[in-house]
């Protein structure tokens, strides 16, 4: 191979030789998406776009100088006019900069938004990690009860249930307000502090920079250490008490299972208030398919206006791949719904003109050209059409095309001038 594809990366085919691969499959991916689409549109969130690559600022302002994306995994580079540019590692720094150039609060005081499409990490790649990888997010802005974190984490919930997939665990947790982090902040280091020297060269350099990250370690030692530590719900304002209070009341309500996680705080600086993630043991480390949490000071910190936000993003490569372990469903590959298989020179021009003739009315159509037609029958079978056409000499001079439906097994004899008018209501019939 002359030119490989780059480390991290993949392409996404029609067809996949290799069974494991299969979760590459373009109709996988589009039927995902669709159920993603589907699901924010019933939830009432409309679709925003976004640059890939923005200036380097908003990312370092956004998601946090000191979290592990800024620090060690964007892929950044000075651009023709010297400015910092980066490709976005994730969605909502730039959404909130979209709203707020936009001034999209002056269209109302409640907004939702929805985004699908790739970012880029430069991590080492492993199960359900990549360097260019896609997420679905959404992100509500306006509302800051505990009813719109409810809706947050429903609509994440429910897209796994509808996609099928099982064994999910969804955990909770609370950073209350800055004031209480601040003071949360001191009892951490000074439980740490003792500790310090056996702590991880990366625990090392969050200890002054931002503590609460260590509580994420995954150093088994860290992780033992760690559950003896002071827990945030025990420095909690009475508001922010409250308000996690009526969520996880919400979440029982509504019947959505959930684990209190007082060690979970994600990975980004800007989070408050609710932070939760949802696993799943098929991706092994690499387990959290979809998470999210409250960033009510996001929006001011960027240039725009104060407004409370919460939303969520999931890997659409771990949703895949986690639906692949499990043995999801995943809707039957459809192909052309007719195929037309001439037999000759005249029979090509009178398939062309019915091919158009169905393709202009909405019919996905498809035209084999093969000189044995039992290869051209197994051909047009391994693309999943629904009706092949056979027109031979034979046919020309009856006038007629023969239609086998592929599934059925069965063949009849149409008159080619009312072709298009059997095989348009035979696709009605399908629902198609």
């Amino acid at each position: 191979m002359k030119y490989p594809i780059l480390k991290g990366t993949f392409d996404i085919l029609p067809d996949q030789p290799k069974k494991e691969d299969q979760w590459k499959e373009t109709a996988r991916w589009q039927y995902v998406e669709s159920v993603m689409r589907q699901l924010a549109e019933d939830y009432g969130y409309r679709e925003v776009r976004t640059p890939v690559f923005e200036k380097t600022e908003l990312f370092v302002r956004g998601v946090g100088e000191t979290s592990d994306i800024v620090t060690k995994e964007m892929y950044t580079f000075q651009d023709k006019g010297e400015r910092s540019i980066t490709l976005r590692p994730e969605g909502t720094a730039s959404v909130m900069r979209a709203f707020a150039q936009g001034q999209l609060q002056q269209l109302g005081s409640h907004h939702k938004f929805f985004y699908i499409g790739p970012f880029f990490r430069h991590d080492r790649p492993q199960a359900g990690r990549f360097r260019q990888f896609h997420q679905f997010g959404i992100e509500a802005i306006g509302n800051k009860e505990p009813e719109q974190d409810l809706e947050t984490i429903d609509l994440l919930y429910q897209l796994y249930q509808r996609l099928g997939l099982t064994d999910l665990q969804v955990m909770v947790n609370t950073l209350g307000e800055p004031s209480c982090r601040e003071t949360y902040k001191k009892e951490l280091l000074a439980y740490l502090k003792p500790h310090f020297d056996s702590l991880s060269e990366e625990s090392k350099a969050r200890f002054t920079k931002n503590p609460l990250r260590i509580l994420d370690s995954k150093d088994p030692k860290e992780k033992e250490l760690l559950q003896s530590a002071p827990s945030i719900l025990d420095f909690l304002s009475s508001e922010s008490e409250k308000h996690f209070e009526k969520l996880c009341s919400l979440l029982k309500d509504q019947g959505i299972p959930f684990t209190i996680a007082p060690q979970l705080v994600r990975g980004l600086d800007y989070y408050n208030h609710t932070v939760f993630e949802v696993t799943s043991g098929v991706l092994g480390a690499q387990n959290t398919i979809g998470a999210g949490g409250r960033y009510d000071g996001l929006l001011p910190a960027i240039g725009g206006p104060d407004l409370p936000c919460i939303g969520f993003s999931t890997g659409i490569e771990r949703i895949l791949q986690t639906m692949e372990g499990q043995n999801a469903p995943f809707p039957e590959k459809k192909g052309p719904f007719v195929t037309f298989i001439p037999l000759g020179e005249e029979a090509k021009k009178v398939a062309l003109k019915h091919l158009y003739g169905l393709r202009h009315q909405g019919v996905s159509s498809a035209l084999i050209f093969a000189k044995k037609i039992q290869k051209a029958l197994q051909q047009a079978e391994q693309s999943h059409t629904t009706f092949a056409i056979i027109i031979g000499e034979e046919e020309l001079a009856k006038n007629k095309a023969q239609v086998k439906a592929m599934n059925l097994r069965t063949s009849q004899d149409i008159p080619l001038d009312t072709l298009v008018e059997f095989l348009t209501k035979e696709r009605k019939k399908d629902g198609l």
